[in-house]
């Protein structure tokens, strides 16, 4: 009895240990299945203080001259060209005669005509006076006057075209374009040429969401350009537009003046120096510190030794700084470097 007693002792032990041996088995298990604590890692950055300076604004922009006026010369009825009146290069002045197209087919349309409403207003004539004698009814009166006043419109037209076989210049400028040549068939619609008028240089450019309103129409603007370093060219705002396209950018246009000893030619690169400076405090962060494009901004601010993702709003940038007009506070700290590694609410640490 007291053997059997010994050996269920020795079970009973040999169990507890079994279990005592699972079960911490089991926590090791476990501990082992923990993920490691994110306080462990810390991803090191650089970082920058939001500072807020005095600074001097001034808005200068770059841009490409287009012409004043641009007007392409069509022919407004087809045949020969019997005389082109230009080269290339050729000032002209607005009503200029520059080509003139073979209008001798047009000149027999025009005998035809005029032999046709000749023949009707004599028609009209004598059925008039027979009518005046009751030996004509009204009815045919009528019929002959309709078809008279039909060939002299036909004479009209003719005429009209005869006119524009004269192809005029609609304004003035350079001849830019020769597409055709003298002595070559042209369809009506045809392009003769192309003038561009140079009298004043008009200044094409475009303007960010926060810039256009500090612009105006009427505006005086300096326009300046490497070509003619040094020179200053008068400008003025003529056209803003209130609309902005795709990028958030809107369309100014500027015309300016053009001296004759320094000519603009249309395609040239300006600048534009909108003269507006003033003194301001602005808060300002290194353009490094954005995560996005400036259209979509956004920064990792660090807080407490964790970063945080703010969306922020961009004004114009100076040199390697970018100014923040929404979004951060002077003296908070963002991240200049690491945050491609960065999500929101890691734990950082500071490198120098």
């Amino acid at each position: 009895m007291k053997r059997k007693y010994i050996i269920g002792l020795i079970i009973l032990v040999l169990l507890a240990l079994i279990v005592f041996r699972l079960a911490s088995n089991k926590h090791t298990l476990n501990e082992k299945k923990k993920p490691a604590q994110d306080s462990l890692v810390r991803i090191p950055v650089k970082v920058a203080a939001v500072k807020e300076e005095l600074q001097e604004i001034s808005l200068i922009k770059t841009g490409s001259l287009a012409p004043f006026k641009e007007a392409k010369v069509l022919s407004t009825v087809g045949g020969t060209i019997q005389q082109l009146r230009f080269n290339l290069g050729d000032h002209v002045h607005e009503g200029q005669i520059l080509a003139v197209m073979d209008t001798r087919l047009m000149q027999l349309d025009l005998q035809k005509a005029e032999t046709n409403a000749a023949k009707l207003k004599r028609d009209l004539e004598n059925y008039t006076e027979l009518l005046a004698g009751q030996a004509a009814t009204q009815e045919k009166v009528n019929e002959i006057r309709q078809n008279y006043l039909d060939a002299a419109n036909q004479v009209s037209q003719v005429k009209k075209q005869i006119s524009d076989a004269a192809v005029k210049a609609p304004t003035s400028g350079i001849i830019a374009e020769k597409p055709l040549e003298q002595r070559v068939f042209a369809n009506a619609g045809a392009e003769i040429t192309t003038i561009v008028n140079l009298s004043e240089a008009k200044v094409q450019l475009n303007l960010t969401e926060n810039e256009v309103y500090q612009v105006k129409n009427g505006q005086q603007v300096k326009i300046t350009t490497d070509v003619y370093p040094g020179q200053v060219f008068n400008g003025k705002i003529t056209f803003i537009s209130p609309q902005a396209d795709e990028t958030h950018n809107y369309k100014v246009e500027i015309l300016a003046e053009n001296k004759e000893s320094s000519l603009l030619r249309s395609g040239t690169f300006v600048y534009a120096d909108f003269t507006r400076k003033t003194k301001q405090n602005v808060l300002l962060i290194p353009r490094e510190a954005l995560t996005e494009s400036i259209k979509d901004a956004s920064v990792y601010v660090v807080e407490n030794g964790k970063v945080h993702q703010k969306p922020i709003k961009t004004g114009i940038e100076m040199n390697d700084f970018i100014q923040v007009i929404g979004g951060l506070k002077a003296g908070e700290v963002v991240v200049t470097s690491g945050q491609i590694n960065l999500k929101e609410g890691a734990q950082v640490s500071v490198s120098k």
